[in-house]
Protein backbone atom coordinates (compact mmCIF):
# COMPACT_ATOMS: atom_id res chain seq x y z
CA UNK A 1 0.00 0.00 0.00
CA UNK A 2 1.29 3.57 -0.70
CA UNK A 3 2.30 5.92 1.83
CA UNK A 4 1.17 9.71 1.67
CA UNK A 5 1.65 11.96 4.24
CA UNK A 6 -1.18 13.51 6.56
CA UNK A 7 -1.46 17.01 4.73
CA UNK A 8 -1.56 14.88 1.74
CA UNK A 9 -4.43 12.80 3.08
CA UNK A 10 -6.57 15.41 4.19
CA UNK A 11 -6.03 17.50 0.52
CA UNK A 12 -7.19 13.97 -0.76
CA UNK A 13 -9.88 13.67 0.91
CA UNK A 14 -11.55 17.17 0.49
CA UNK A 15 -10.63 17.16 -3.07
CA UNK A 16 -12.91 13.41 -3.92
CA UNK A 17 -15.43 14.87 -1.82
CA UNK A 18 -15.88 18.37 -3.50
CA UNK A 19 -15.40 16.29 -6.97
CA UNK A 20 -18.46 13.88 -5.60
CA UNK A 21 -20.85 16.53 -3.86
CA UNK A 22 -20.89 20.48 -5.95
CA UNK A 23 -22.61 21.72 -2.49
CA UNK A 24 -19.45 21.24 -0.49
CA UNK A 25 -17.02 24.47 -0.64
CA UNK A 26 -14.23 25.30 1.50
CA UNK A 27 -13.24 28.84 3.06
CA UNK A 28 -10.91 30.18 5.86
CA UNK A 29 -7.80 32.81 6.09
CA UNK A 30 -4.86 32.06 3.13
CA UNK A 31 -6.92 29.04 1.95
CA UNK A 32 -6.48 29.40 -1.76
CA UNK A 33 -3.48 30.42 -3.26
CA UNK A 34 -1.45 29.95 -0.11
CA UNK A 35 -3.45 26.71 0.39
CA UNK A 36 -3.20 27.11 4.46
CA UNK A 37 0.36 28.09 6.05
CA UNK A 38 0.87 24.63 6.45
CA UNK A 39 0.44 24.10 2.29
CA UNK A 40 -2.35 21.49 3.18
CA UNK A 41 -4.99 22.91 0.83
CA UNK A 42 -2.48 23.44 -2.14
CA UNK A 43 -3.58 23.13 -5.88
CA UNK A 44 -7.37 22.90 -4.74
CA UNK A 45 -8.08 26.07 -6.02
CA UNK A 46 -6.62 25.04 -9.60
CA UNK A 47 -8.94 22.46 -9.62
CA UNK A 48 -12.19 24.37 -7.84
CA UNK A 49 -11.97 27.54 -8.23
CA UNK A 50 -12.42 30.61 -6.11
CA UNK A 51 -15.99 30.27 -5.67
CA UNK A 52 -15.57 27.07 -3.65
CA UNK A 53 -12.14 27.60 -2.28
CA UNK A 54 -12.58 30.85 -0.45
CA UNK A 55 -10.62 33.64 0.82
CA UNK A 56 -11.77 35.25 3.77
CA UNK A 57 -10.64 38.28 5.69
CA UNK A 58 -9.76 38.01 9.36
CA UNK A 59 -12.67 37.77 10.71
CA UNK A 60 -13.29 34.35 12.59
CA UNK A 61 -17.11 35.03 13.65
CA UNK A 62 -17.76 36.25 10.28
CA UNK A 63 -16.97 32.91 8.05
CA UNK A 64 -17.83 30.70 10.53
CA UNK A 65 -21.63 32.08 10.61
CA UNK A 66 -21.30 32.44 6.84
CA UNK A 67 -20.88 28.69 6.95
CA UNK A 68 -23.34 27.84 9.60
CA UNK A 69 -25.98 29.50 6.96
CA UNK A 70 -25.07 27.83 4.20
CA UNK A 71 -24.92 24.69 5.80
CA UNK A 72 -28.65 25.28 7.09
CA UNK A 73 -29.83 26.19 3.39
CA UNK A 74 -28.57 23.36 1.27
CA UNK A 75 -24.35 23.46 1.23
CA UNK A 76 -22.38 21.16 3.04
CA UNK A 77 -19.29 23.83 3.86
CA UNK A 78 -15.85 23.16 5.39
CA UNK A 79 -14.25 25.49 7.56
CA UNK A 80 -10.48 26.35 8.09
CA UNK A 81 -9.86 27.71 10.94
CA UNK A 82 -6.21 28.32 11.19
CA UNK A 83 -5.22 27.52 14.37
CA UNK A 84 -7.16 25.56 17.29
CA UNK A 85 -6.44 28.15 19.78
CA UNK A 86 -8.59 30.62 17.53
CA UNK A 87 -11.85 28.67 18.51
CA UNK A 88 -12.68 31.14 21.28
CA UNK A 89 -13.70 33.49 18.28
CA UNK A 90 -15.91 31.17 16.83
CA UNK A 91 -17.68 29.67 20.10
CA UNK A 92 -21.12 31.13 19.45
CA UNK A 93 -21.56 30.39 15.79
CA UNK A 94 -20.23 26.39 16.24
CA UNK A 95 -22.05 26.21 20.04
CA UNK A 96 -24.54 28.49 20.34
CA UNK A 97 -25.72 28.24 16.67
CA UNK A 98 -24.82 24.88 14.83
CA UNK A 99 -24.81 22.88 17.58
CA UNK A 100 -28.31 23.54 18.55
CA UNK A 101 -29.93 24.67 15.29
CA UNK A 102 -31.55 20.58 14.93
CA UNK A 103 -32.82 20.40 18.32
CA UNK A 104 -34.22 24.07 18.38
CA UNK A 105 -36.14 23.40 15.17
CA UNK A 106 -37.53 20.78 16.54
CA UNK A 107 -35.73 18.48 13.60
CA UNK A 108 -36.41 20.68 11.02
CA UNK A 109 -33.07 22.15 10.18
CA UNK A 110 -29.68 20.70 9.94
CA UNK A 111 -26.18 22.05 10.03
CA UNK A 112 -24.25 19.60 7.89
CA UNK A 113 -20.69 21.94 8.22
CA UNK A 114 -17.28 20.63 8.76
CA UNK A 115 -15.15 22.84 11.19
CA UNK A 116 -11.58 21.74 10.42
CA UNK A 117 -8.29 22.99 12.72
CA UNK A 118 -5.36 21.67 14.52
CA UNK A 119 -3.76 21.09 18.01
CA UNK A 120 -0.69 20.58 19.58
CA UNK A 121 2.40 21.82 21.67
CA UNK A 122 6.18 21.27 21.38
CA UNK A 123 6.28 23.37 17.94
CA UNK A 124 7.37 26.86 19.88
CA UNK A 125 4.55 28.57 18.95
CA UNK A 126 4.03 30.24 22.33
CA UNK A 127 0.77 29.90 24.67
CA UNK A 128 -1.67 31.36 21.84
CA UNK A 129 -1.12 29.14 19.06
CA UNK A 130 0.00 25.96 20.83
CA UNK A 131 -3.73 24.43 22.74
CA UNK A 132 -5.22 21.44 22.59
CA UNK A 133 -8.92 22.47 22.91
CA UNK A 134 -11.09 19.59 21.90
CA UNK A 135 -12.09 19.13 24.96
CA UNK A 136 -14.23 22.28 24.94
CA UNK A 137 -16.25 21.34 22.00
CA UNK A 138 -16.87 18.00 22.90
CA UNK A 139 -18.60 19.59 26.12
CA UNK A 140 -21.29 20.86 23.73
CA UNK A 141 -24.32 18.47 22.86
CA UNK A 142 -24.73 19.00 19.30
CA UNK A 143 -21.96 18.86 18.03
CA UNK A 144 -19.00 15.17 17.16
CA UNK A 145 -15.57 15.79 17.82
CA UNK A 146 -12.80 13.60 15.52
CA UNK A 147 -8.91 13.41 16.44
CA UNK A 148 -7.75 11.39 13.93
CA UNK A 149 -3.70 9.80 14.68
CA UNK A 150 -2.09 9.14 11.31
CA UNK A 151 -2.76 10.06 7.68
CA UNK A 152 -5.03 6.85 7.90
CA UNK A 153 -7.29 8.31 10.34
CA UNK A 154 -7.14 12.14 8.39
CA UNK A 155 -8.86 10.93 5.12
CA UNK A 156 -11.28 8.31 6.49
CA UNK A 157 -12.72 10.44 9.62
CA UNK A 158 -13.05 13.63 7.27
CA UNK A 159 -14.78 12.12 4.59
CA UNK A 160 -17.12 10.80 6.93
CA UNK A 161 -17.32 13.81 8.16
CA UNK A 162 -18.63 16.22 5.39
CA UNK A 163 -20.98 13.22 4.79
CA UNK A 164 -22.57 13.76 7.98
CA UNK A 165 -25.80 16.02 8.52
CA UNK A 166 -24.36 16.96 11.84
CA UNK A 167 -21.64 19.89 12.92
CA UNK A 168 -18.43 18.22 12.96
CA UNK A 169 -15.27 19.40 14.56
CA UNK A 170 -11.76 17.71 13.87
CA UNK A 171 -8.20 18.27 14.90
CA UNK A 172 -5.50 17.63 13.14
CA UNK A 173 -2.01 17.15 15.13
CA UNK A 174 0.46 20.20 13.63
CA UNK A 175 3.58 18.13 14.29
CA UNK A 176 1.92 15.26 12.73
CA UNK A 177 0.98 16.82 8.73
CA UNK A 178 4.08 15.33 7.17
CA UNK A 179 3.99 12.13 8.91
CA UNK A 180 3.53 8.97 6.47
CA UNK A 181 1.08 6.22 6.95
CA UNK A 182 -0.26 3.90 4.82
CA UNK A 183 -3.55 4.87 3.05
CA UNK A 184 -5.80 3.03 0.38
CA UNK A 185 -5.70 4.63 -3.22
CA UNK A 186 -9.25 3.52 -3.10
CA UNK A 187 -12.54 5.08 -1.38
CA UNK A 188 -12.59 4.39 2.13
CA UNK A 189 -14.61 5.96 5.22
CA UNK A 190 -14.00 5.34 9.03
CA UNK A 191 -16.89 5.84 10.61
CA UNK A 192 -17.74 8.41 13.21
CA UNK A 193 -17.71 6.71 17.14
CA UNK A 194 -15.64 3.45 15.88
CA UNK A 195 -12.52 2.86 17.96
CA UNK A 196 -9.47 1.28 16.85
CA UNK A 197 -7.23 -1.43 18.89
CA UNK A 198 -3.94 -0.31 17.57
CA UNK A 199 -1.92 -2.70 19.70
CA UNK A 200 -3.36 -6.46 21.14
CA UNK A 201 -2.14 -6.46 25.07
CA UNK A 202 -3.01 -8.33 28.54
CA UNK A 203 -1.83 -6.14 31.08
CA UNK A 204 -2.54 -2.36 30.77
CA UNK A 205 -4.68 -0.60 28.31
CA UNK A 206 -3.38 2.59 26.99
CA UNK A 207 -6.46 4.73 25.61
CA UNK A 208 -4.42 7.61 23.44
CA UNK A 209 -5.71 10.31 21.62
CA UNK A 210 -3.99 12.02 18.19
CA UNK A 211 -0.67 11.94 18.29
CA UNK A 212 -0.61 10.78 21.87
CA UNK A 213 -1.17 6.97 19.84
CA UNK A 214 2.97 7.29 18.65
CA UNK A 215 4.09 8.57 22.26
CA UNK A 216 2.19 5.35 23.63
CA UNK A 217 3.42 3.18 20.28
CA UNK A 218 6.88 3.82 22.09
CA UNK A 219 6.19 3.45 25.49
CA UNK A 220 4.89 -0.27 24.43
CA UNK A 221 8.17 -0.87 22.52
CA UNK A 222 9.75 -0.27 25.84
CA UNK A 223 7.25 -2.49 28.17
CA UNK A 224 7.71 -5.14 25.58
CA UNK A 225 11.51 -4.87 25.77
CA UNK A 226 10.90 -6.12 29.55
CA UNK A 227 8.72 -8.71 28.92
CA UNK A 228 5.30 -6.11 29.91
CA UNK A 229 2.51 -6.35 27.35
CA UNK A 230 0.26 -3.59 26.88
CA UNK A 231 -2.93 -2.75 24.52
CA UNK A 232 -3.28 0.55 22.33
CA UNK A 233 -6.90 1.79 21.86
CA UNK A 234 -7.12 4.84 19.69
CA UNK A 235 -10.76 6.53 20.07
CA UNK A 236 -10.39 8.21 16.73
CA UNK A 237 -13.38 10.18 17.65
CA UNK A 238 -14.28 11.33 21.12
CA UNK A 239 -17.70 12.47 20.50
CA UNK A 240 -19.71 10.18 19.93
CA UNK A 241 -17.23 8.07 22.44
CA UNK A 242 -16.90 3.91 21.64
CA UNK A 243 -17.00 2.73 24.95
CA UNK A 244 -18.00 -1.02 23.86
CA UNK A 245 -14.40 -1.10 22.67
CA UNK A 246 -12.20 0.77 25.51
CA UNK A 247 -14.43 -1.36 28.14
CA UNK A 248 -14.04 -4.16 26.93
CA UNK A 249 -10.47 -3.58 26.64
CA UNK A 250 -10.16 -2.75 29.75
CA UNK A 251 -12.11 -5.65 31.28
CA UNK A 252 -9.60 -8.13 29.27
CA UNK A 253 -6.25 -6.22 30.86
CA UNK A 254 -7.56 -4.93 34.78
CA UNK A 255 -5.31 -1.75 34.39
CA UNK A 256 -5.95 1.63 32.23
CA UNK A 257 -4.39 4.41 31.78
CA UNK A 258 -6.08 7.20 29.20
CA UNK A 259 -3.02 9.37 27.71
CA UNK A 260 -4.36 12.76 26.18
CA UNK A 261 -2.17 16.59 25.15
CA UNK A 262 -5.16 18.66 26.29
CA UNK A 263 -4.93 19.91 30.02
CA UNK A 264 -5.37 17.26 32.50
CA UNK A 265 -7.97 18.81 34.58
CA UNK A 266 -11.73 18.81 33.77
CA UNK A 267 -10.29 17.35 30.54
CA UNK A 268 -11.33 14.25 27.79
CA UNK A 269 -9.07 12.05 30.03
CA UNK A 270 -11.31 12.86 33.12
CA UNK A 271 -14.24 12.04 30.86
CA UNK A 272 -12.63 8.41 29.81
CA UNK A 273 -11.37 7.89 33.05
CA UNK A 274 -14.99 8.61 35.04
CA UNK A 275 -17.20 6.40 32.54
CA UNK A 276 -14.47 3.04 32.97
CA UNK A 277 -14.85 3.76 36.98
CA UNK A 278 -18.66 3.59 36.67
CA UNK A 279 -18.88 0.71 34.29
CA UNK A 280 -15.82 -1.80 34.57
CA UNK A 281 -14.47 -0.93 38.52
CA UNK A 282 -14.83 -4.67 39.28
CA UNK A 283 -12.83 -5.48 36.83
CA UNK A 284 -9.95 -3.02 37.76
CA UNK A 285 -6.82 -4.01 39.46
CA UNK A 286 -5.24 -0.39 39.75
CA UNK A 287 -6.65 2.97 39.95
CA UNK A 288 -7.33 4.25 36.90
CA UNK A 289 -4.64 6.55 35.65
CA UNK A 290 -4.65 9.58 33.08
CA UNK A 291 -1.44 12.04 31.88
CA UNK A 292 -2.49 15.35 30.00
CA UNK A 293 -0.63 18.36 29.74
CA UNK A 294 0.44 20.51 32.88
CA UNK A 295 -2.11 23.01 34.16
CA UNK A 296 -0.39 25.70 32.70
CA UNK A 297 0.08 28.00 29.31
CA UNK A 298 2.23 26.31 27.15
CA UNK A 299 5.87 27.62 27.62
CA UNK A 300 7.33 29.47 24.39
CA UNK A 301 10.71 28.00 26.14
CA UNK A 302 11.84 24.50 24.41
CA UNK A 303 13.06 23.27 27.67
CA UNK A 304 9.59 24.01 29.12
CA UNK A 305 7.21 23.13 26.82
CA UNK A 306 8.80 19.68 26.36
CA UNK A 307 8.26 19.57 30.14
CA UNK A 308 4.33 20.06 29.90
CA UNK A 309 2.96 17.47 27.81
CA UNK A 310 3.42 13.36 27.82
CA UNK A 311 5.99 11.66 26.47
CA UNK A 312 6.90 8.27 26.20
CA UNK A 313 8.86 8.15 28.99
CA UNK A 314 6.85 8.99 31.34
CA UNK A 315 3.81 6.80 29.87
CA UNK A 316 6.62 4.23 29.99
CA UNK A 317 7.52 5.00 34.07
CA UNK A 318 3.70 4.96 34.99
CA UNK A 319 2.40 1.89 33.09
CA UNK A 320 5.52 -0.30 34.46
CA UNK A 321 4.69 0.81 37.99
CA UNK A 322 1.05 0.02 37.27
CA UNK A 323 1.76 -3.36 36.08
CA UNK A 324 4.53 -4.29 38.58
CA UNK A 325 2.14 -3.09 41.44
CA UNK A 326 3.52 -0.04 42.72
CA UNK A 327 0.54 2.24 42.37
Amino acid sequence: MREITLSQAVNEAIAEEMRRDDTIFLLGEDVAEAGTPFKILSRLVEEFGTDRIIDTPIAEPGFAGIAVGAAMTGSRPIVDLMFGDFLFLVMDQLCNQAAKAHYMSGGKLNVPMVLRTNMGATRRSAAQHSQSLHALVAHIPGLKVAMPSSAYEAKGLLKSAIRDNNPVVIFEDKLMYQDKAPVPEEEFLIPLGEANVKRDGTDITLVAISSMVQVAEEAVDRLSAEGLSAEIIDPRTIVPLDEETILKSVMKTGRVMIIDEGHQSFGVSAEIAARIAEKAFYHLDAPVLRMGAMDVPIPFSPVLEDLTVPTADRVFELARQAIQGEI
